[in-house]
């Protein structure tokens, strides 16, 4: 069965290697590097297939010989070492079958928001966004800030960043939900936890070719920069907000003191955010057996709770619970959460595969 699968991607690599040393190929560019493209996907599949069928001819020739008085210790000492082998490369195989989602090699847009909770909850959108950071800096990712606003007593009401690197978006996606915590604010005398909610929503940066704006669906409005930014807040009409009227989606953009590179943040914002809505939407007209599959649909659904007096975290959707708050947080080893989240959603796509 899993042979009779694995075939097809053999042929298709080899119909691709015939098409790549074609005399012709060399002068059409976009051509070859899309055919490559598909090539080098197609490359761990056709090892594995390769390295599968070996094996099996292997434990095949062996179990021949064990009718063989001369060869038959020799070919259960080696059955006993290969056989084992086939279920953990079944395993790898079928995982590398399954279709990968396009988005999982782009960068991302972070962009975390306080909810419930006042001033707790913009305090932290700046504790999870500094773990987000730190996470970052372990994977060698670089994190620049398109925008961002402090909340009162610290932390932001709202922040937004462009994380850029090796598969952002495969590690993050499901990162996107509402976030709780649980904790007892500094300015709480009674000693009391308070429970406070954020929302974190990942959405994959997109080329410019990919989202078609129209310029009459926008309203560009531009204002004095207010907060924290520098002598030059408050002296010229830099910020800028942008409507998409279609959708109702505001972006505003006032870290930079040129309008001009406000406004093109900006449009970047909104273009992720529009590809992100489109995402959406096709999730919604699957159903929610796609949703759950994806695991990075519903913005609305509590993933999270962060119980600081337990020095707990739990994530609702795998039933995971780390006692270990402190240091995931503090030192950013967001792998142990990511890692089994990752693992739990790609079983749930070779179950749906039928692999």
């Amino acid at each position: 069965m899993l042979q009779s699968k694995l075939q097809t991607f053999i042929k298709r690599y080899n119909e691709l290697t015939e098409k790549l040393s074609a005399p012709d190929i060399s002068s059409d560019i976009k051509k070859m590097t899309e055919l490559s493209k598909e090539q080098s996907h197609l490359l761990p599949i056709v090892d594995k297939a390769n390295e599968y069928s070996t094996l099996l001819q292997d434990i095949k020739d062996n179990r021949e010989m064990v009718n063989d008085p001369e060869m038959a210790e020799l070919a259960k000492e080696e059955l006993r070492e290969l056989e084992p082998k086939v279920s953990v490369l079944e395993d790898e195989i079928r995982a590398l079958l399954v279709p990968q989602d396009p988005n999982d090699d782009r960068n991302i847009y972070l962009e975390i928001r306080a909810g419930a909770g006042g001033d707790e909850a913009a305090i932290f959108v700046g504790n999870l966004f500094a773990a987000y950071t730190r996470y970052a800096e372990l994977k060698g990712w670089k994190i620049e800030i398109m925008s961002a606003s402090e909340g009162d007593a610290g932390g932001h009401k709202e922040i937004i960043a462009l994380v850029k690197g090796e598969k952002v978006y495969s590690y993050l996606k499901h990162e996107s939900g509402i976030h709780r915590v649980q904790r007892v604010p500094a300015t709480e005398s009674q000693g009391r936890v308070h429970t406070s909610a954020i929302t974190v929503a990942i959405m994959p940066e997109v080329d410019d070719v990919e989202i078609d704006i129209n310029p009459s669906d926008l309203k560009i409005d531009v204002m004095r920069s207010s907060g924290c930014g520098g002598q030059s807040v408050n002296t010229t009409d830099s910020a800028v907000r942008i409507t998409h009227l279609p959708t109702g989606l505001v972006v505003t953009n006032q870290d930079q003191k040129s309008q001009h590179k406000n406004k093109e943040k900006a449009m970047k914002v909104l273009k992720a955010r529009l590809y992100d809505l489109e995402m959406q939407e096709k999730m919604e007209a699957d159903g929610a057996a796609r949703k759950e599959q994806v695991g990075s649909g519903d913005r609305s659904g509590r993933i999270r709770t962060y119980n600081y007096p337990q020095n707990r975290i739990s994530d609702h959707r795998i039933n995971l619970t780390l006692y270990r708050l402190n240091e995931i947080l503090g030192a950013g080893y967001m792998d142990e959460i990511i890692e089994p989240l990752q693992a739990h959603y790609q079983a749930e796509k070779i179950k749906d595969a039928g692999l």
